[in-house]
């Protein structure tokens, strides 16, 4: 698989790497045994990136991952997330000692002494722009609780408050085809700075797989059930924010620009992987096949013009005027 650079981790990692937010909860029930042999096809397949955070699953993501690692080793790089576990999520609750009690909670749920990467995750819009915060996030790095630090962002503005700051190492956003603003103006200013792109719900919770239909129903316990008017957290989190039978809609064109012999997944991957400007891209997986189709992703060749406009187009009539002024 191919390597990058990870921001100013300085790592590199396969642009494809794998997101363990299903390994948690939130979308319907994964049992252990299938969410190791989900790690295993993944880091077998080449990724090299794993991205959790301690709020999924309470934790149990992170366990997870922590007893994979402990099982397999290797060369891989993971990147956790603190803040969500805030109550009330207010940005008073930022502070230095709840830093220290999240990543020592990660650190033990994980079974390593220093985390990789630690990024905020989605805090209150004014986390982003205080000194204060990243200050502290300087200090957890100086005491060797974690070897560097990003943010996970919802919105545009966010992110570029964040890439102003110098020791910033990654960004975490919603990029996918139907999630394009952050290519006007945040990809090329993490470029400028040598900031890593994370992309996240790449897939727009499994829309751009193609397979849904307007039928089509998840398991209460599932985000896409209970959060898809932003009941439990931003409703850009469950299908990037695109009203579902819209997104259904749209999915269908979309599969019908796929390339012979791969799948619409793929191909959604696939264009993420060619933006300039990102590191990894971070897909789920609820299974072993599922982790390995989107890793092969990283194998299928750039995309051609005729298809690059076709998507585009596909955005810009079915899907833009429900998210670009959004985030």
């Amino acid at each position: 698989m191919e390597s990058r650079v990870l921001g100013r981790t300085g790592r590199q990692v396969g642009v494809v790497g794998l997101g363990c937010w299903q390994l948690g909860g939130d979308w319907g029930s994964v049992g252990d045994e299938t969410a190791l042999e989900v790690l295993a096809a993944a880091v077998d397949a080449g990724v090299t990136f794993l991205d959790t955070a301690d709020v999924y699953g309470d934790g149990r993501s992170e366990r997870l991952v922590g007893q994979f690692l402990a099982q397999h080793g290797g060369d891989l790089t993971v990147a956790t997330k603190m803040g969500r576990r805030a109550d009330p999520h207010v940005p008073e609750a930022y502070t230095l000692d709840a830093y220290r009690a999240w990543t020592d909670r990660s650190r033990t749920n994980l079974g390593v002494d220093t985390l990789d990467l630690v990024q905020l995750h989605c805090p209150p819009t004014p986390v982003y722009s205080r000194d204060a915060t990243y200050d502290d996030l300087d200090t957890l790095v100086s005491e060797g609780r974690i070897a560097a630090y990003g943010v996970s962002v919802e919105t545009v503005d966010e992110a570029l408050a964040a890439i102003a700051r110098p020791h910033v190492a990654t960004v975490q956003i919603i990029l996918n085809i139907f999630r394009r603003k952050p290519l006007e103006a945040v990809l090329p200013a993490a470029a400028e700075a040598g900031v890593g792109i994370i992309a996240r719900v790449p897939l727009a919770s499994g829309l751009l797989s193609g397979k849904y239909d307007e039928h089509t129903q998840f398991a209460a316990d599932d985000h896409r059930t209970f959060n898809r008017h932003g009941e439990a957290f931003d409703v850009g989190e469950t299908f990037a924010g695109v009203p579902f039978e819209v997104g259904v809609a749209a999915a269908q064109e979309v599969a019908s620009l796929t390339p012979a012999g791969a799948s619409t997944a793929q191909l959604a991957l696939r264009w993420i992987v060619d933006q300039p400007g990102v590191s990894v891209v971070i897909p789920g997986a609820r299974n072993a096949e599922q982790a390995r189709a989107n890793a092969a992703a990283s194998d299928l060749a750039p995309l051609d013009e005729e298809t690059l406009d076709a998507l585009r187009a596909v955005y810009d009539a079915r899907v833009r005027e429900h998210v670009h002024s959004r985030w």
